[in-house]
């Protein structure tokens, strides 16, 4: 099992002795923090970076919950409240469990095992290649996105040039478009879709890909012009 880096914040001091009790029974638990108010643990979180934080939510200053609401990019959470009142908000805020205090080693276990099953899922959908199914000749085909060179419109059709060859679909560029996303393709002519990561080189109104010459429309042009920096 990989490791699991955790922080706690609570403002009670024997919550974190218990915490840390049950978290040396996981030899894979490793604690980065203890905090014992929200501002503390934001100003860790400012310049550091931890898998699991076990969140109290009455604490002075700055409760648990705004303090989850202000990390751009919140770590998984486990809450431990004497409040029951809290949990429909804090699953509303995608924790991962809500352990109501005092709370049993087993129970403890289940709220880890929860952690570490969405964290499998994680790294898991990372390291397997995005793909997508696209219909040709009566029947779809899938092919990973970044195996995709570029699509050429070809009416309410379109080319879809790819790593094993080139297939027709029966949809519209801007459908594939859409379908395709925008974080990895970019329009750049009435005509072509391309694969941003597939440009060889870019010279005048051409761009290279797979050493065929794709045109830069001029409406796309400025688009194109602020990616490249």
């Amino acid at each position: 099992m990989e490791l699991i880096t955790y922080v706690i914040l609570d403002d009670e001091p024997i919550a974190h002795r218990i915490i840390e009790g049950y978290c040396e029974n996981f030899s894979f638990m490793q604690k980065t923090g203890n905090f014992y108010n929200g501002f503390e643990a934001l100003e860790f979180f400012r310049s550091s970076k931890a898998d699991l934080i076990f969140l109290d939510i009455n604490m002075p200053k700055l409760n648990g919950f705004e303090l989850l609401k202000s990390l751009p990019n919140p770590p998984h959470v486990i809450v431990t409240s004497a409040h029951q009142e809290f949990a429909l908000e804090g699953y509303e805020l995608d924790i991962t469990d809500y352990l109501l205090k005092p709370f049993s080693l087993d129970r403890f276990i289940k709220a880890i095992n929860k952690v570490t099953t969405s964290k499998t899922a994680e790294q898991k959908s990372e390291l397997e290649p995005e793909r997508i199914f696209l219909k040709s000749d009566k029947k779809y085909v899938q092919i990973e996105l970044d195996k995709i060179f570029y699509v050429e419109a070809l009416g309410n059709y379109c080319k879809v040039f790819h790593s094993g060859g080139m297939l027709i679909c029966p949809e519209k560029i801007s459908e594939l478009e859409e379908k395709l996303g925008k974080g990895k393709f970019l329009r750049v002519h009435k005509s072509y879709l391309i694969n941003f990561s597939k440009i060889q080189s870019i010279e005048g109104n051409r761009i290279k890909i797979d050493g065929n010459e794709i045109p830069i429309g001029q409406t796309f042009k400025a688009e194109l012009s602020k990616l490249l920096g």
